[in-house]
C-alpha cells in the first residue's frame, strides 16, 4: 500500500474522523453522497522532497599549518584558475625551522664523513696488525682481536652516522614542505563561493570536527545538483535516471528539469540532539543533476523536487477520496460508540486486534447501482495527485462514491444513496 493510499484510508476510516465535517444529511432516500465516473486518466506516480542546491564538484579548503594570515590574494565570487594564488601564511618561523634542517644536514654529512675516517684508519690498523701476527709474531693474539673490534666499531659508527644523515634530511624534506603551506592555491579552476578568513587572522589545521577551520570554498558551477532528503517509504520507488522538476525559491516561477544520478546507499546521519531519538524519520540523500542550471544559481539555495517515478496513460482511475477499507461483505469494523468508555485492554490484546482486523480489510470503493451502494474491492496501482489507478475490480465507466469524507466512511454495502450531479471527469488532467 503506497504512502497517498494510507493517508487517505487513515482519514476514512479513523475514530476521529475529520474534524468540523458534519454527518450528510439522511432521509428517506439514503444519504447524500457525490460520486464521479471511474474513468481513463493519464497518470504521474511523483515523490515530492526538499533539500538544497549544491556544485557537483567543490572543493572546501583549510590549511595544513597554523599561522598568521598575510595576505588573501582572492574575494568572494572571484573566477580562479587552477594553481591561482588564493592566500599566504605568515612563513617566518617555517623558514627558521628549514634552516635549522638544512643546518642539521650539514653536521650530520660531516659526522658521517668523520666516521668514514676513522673508519679507514682503523682497517689500515687491522691489514698492519695482520702482518705483523703473520710474520715474526711481533703482537700478541690479543692485540690483533682488540685491532679487528676497532675495525668494528669504526664500520657501525658509519653506518650510523650514515642514519643520521638520512633523518636530518627527511627533517629537511618536512621543513620544507611546511613551508611550501604557507603557500595555498587554487586545487582546481571554479568560482570562490566562500571566503571565511581576513588578512591579520590566524588560519588554524583543519580537522573534520572543526568547521572553524575552513578558510574558503572554490566550486565549478557549471554542473548543479539539487540534493534532497526522501523518506525510507518513498526512496524504494525512486530510480536513477528518473526525471525531475526542481522548484528553487530563489526562482519562484521558473521549474528546472533534471535527472536522479544518485541514491544514497545509507541514511542520512542526523545532527544534534535528534542524532540519539530513536523516533527520528529517516531519510536518504537523492541526488538531481540539473539540466540547464542558469549562471545565477547558488549553492545552498532551498529547493523542492517532484521526481516522477511512475506513469501510465490511458488508465482506469478513482478518485483517492474513493477509496477506503471495509470488511469482506463491505461492513464497517466495530469501533467504541462516540462518548462511550472503551473497556481497557492490554497492549498484547490491542496488537492481537490490530493483526487481525489488518488481515481481514479489504481496500475499495463504493459503486452506485439503482440508487445503492455497491461495496466493490480493487486492486490499486500508482497513485497520481488526485486519482488512484484501478488495476482489477472496475472496468470504466462506473460511477463511484467520490465524497464526502463522512458519507464514504460510514457507507456500507447495499445502503440507499442521493447523488448529487456527478462532478465533470477531467480525462486528460489526472495527475
Amino acid at each position: 500500500m503506497s504512502r497517498k493510499l494510507m493517508i487517505a484510508v487513515g482519514l476514512l476510516v479513523s475514530v476521529g474522523g475529520v474534524a468540523g465535517i458534519a454527518m450528510a444529511n439522511r432521509g428517506p432516500d439514503g444519504v447524500e453522497v457525490r460520486t464521479e465516473a471511474a474513468a481513463r486518466r493519464d497518470l504521474v506516480e511523483v515523490v515530492t522532497a526538499s533539500g538544497k542546491i549544491e556544485p557537483k564538484r567543490k572543493v572546501d579548503i583549510s590549511a595544513d599549518i597554523m599561522g598568521r594570515v598575510i595576505q588573501v590574494a582572492v574575494e568572494e565570487g572571484q573566477w580562479v584558475d587552477k594553481g591561482a594564488l588564493l592566500l599566504r601564511i605568515d612563513p617566518s618561523q617555517y623558514q627558521s625551522a628549514m634552516r635549522r634542517a638544512e643546518a642539521a644536514v650539514a653536521q650530520s654529512r660531516a659526522r658521517e664523513a668523520q666516521a668514514r675516517a676513522q673508519l679507514m684508519k682503523a682497517q689500515n690498523d687491522v691489514r698492519r696488525s695482520e702482518m705483523l701476527a703473520q710474520g715474526k709474531e711481533l703482537i700478541s693474539a690479543q692485540e690483533l682481536d682488540q685491532a679487528r673490534t676497532a675495525g668494528e666499531v669504526a664500520g657501525a659508527e658509519l653506518q650510523a652516522a650514515r642514519f643520521a644523515v638520512a633523518q636530518s634530511q627527511a627533517a629537511l624534506s618536512e621543513a620544507r614542505d611546511n613551508l611550501a603551506k604557507t603557500v595555498i592555491v587554487a586545487p582546481m579552476s571554479g568560482r570562490v563561493t566562500r571566503l571565511n578568513i581576513e588578512e591579520g587572522e590566524t588560519a588554524v589545521m583543519g580537522t573534520m570536527n572543526n568547521p572553524g577551520s575552513l578558510l574558503l570554498t572554490v566550486a565549478d558551477l557549471s554542473v548543479m545538483e539539487a540534493k534532497i532528503k526522501v523518506d525510507e517509504t518513498e526512496v524504494p520507488n525512486v530510480s536513477i535516471g528518473d526525471s525531475a522538476s526542481v522548484r528553487i525559491d530563489a526562482f519562484p516561477d521558473q521549474a528546472f528539469s533534471g535527472r536522479v544520478t544518485r541514491i544514497g546507499n545509507s541514511a542520512v546521519q542526523a545532527a544534534g540532539p535528534a542524532a540519539v531519538s530513536d523516533q527520528q524519520s529517516v531519510d536518504f540523500e537523492v541526488v538531481i543533476t540539473l539540466d540547464t542550471p542558469p549562471a545565477s544559481l547558488r549553492p545552498d539555495l532551498s529547493a523542492t523536487a517532484d521526481v516522477v517515478t511512475e506513469s501510465r496513460r490511458g488508465v482506469v482511475s478513482v478518485p483517492i477520496i474513493a477509496l477506503t477499507v471495509r470488511d469482506r461483505e463491505g461492513k464497517k469494523f466495530k469501533q467504541a460508540d462516540e462518548g462511550e468508555e472503551a473497556a481497557p485492554t492490554s497492549a498484547d490484546q490491542d496488537a492481537a486486534e490490530a493483526r487481525a482486523r489488518r488481515s481481514t480489510e479489504v481496500t475499495g470503493v463504493f459503486v452506485v447501482r439503482d440508487g445503492k451502494a455497491a461495496w466493490t474491492p480493487v486492486e490499486i496501482g500508482i497513485a497520481g495527485d488526485r486519482y488512484f489507478e484501478v488495476r482489477k475490480g472496475l472496468r470504466g465507466g462506473e460511477t463511484v462514491v467520490s465524497g464526502s469524507y463522512q458519507a464514504v466512511r460510514d457507507l456500507e454495502h447495499d445502503k440507499h444513496v442521493r447523488t448529487e450531479a456527478p462532478a465533470e471527469s477531467a480525462a486528460k488532467g489526472g495527475k
